[in-house]
């Protein structure tokens, strides 16, 4: 069965922390360069972190977050993390994770998690 089950969402203030987690199954994560997406209200979807497989995994970011964000994951679990660092309001977002590129998996989103970055 494919599934992806994202978790820790939640409402914090302006430079706040938080770390997501997404449990995904087998089928999706072995061997994967695994993915956290976010969607903001009116805009597409985004690519904001990936990360390769293997012994020593590399990680891209993307601007807006370099600095901030660390993925991680735990080939053990089936899981890939995000910890989010010194937030913005414009982090809000539903964060989605996903194989990169998502392929035929792009029919497989989970809920997602709901971040909103508040005062």
């Amino acid at each position: 069965q494919v599934q992806l089950v994202e978790s820790g969402g939640g409402l914090v203030q302006p430079g706040g922390s938080l770390r997501l987690s997404c449990a995904a199954s087998g089928s999706i994560f072995s061997g994967a360069v695994m993915g956290w997406y976010r969607q903001a209200p009116g805009k597409q979807r985004e690519l904001v972190a990936s990360i390769t497989d293997g012994r020593m995994p590399m990680t891209i970011y993307a601007d807006s977050v370099k600095g901030r964000f660390t993925i991680s994951r735990d080939n053990a679990k089936n899981t890939v993390d995000l910890q989010m660092n010194s937030l913005k309001s414009e982090d809000t977002a539903v964060y989605y994770c996903n194989r990169v590129p998502v392929g035929p998996f792009g029919n497989y989103w989970g809920q997602g998690t709901q971040v909103t970055v508040s005062s």
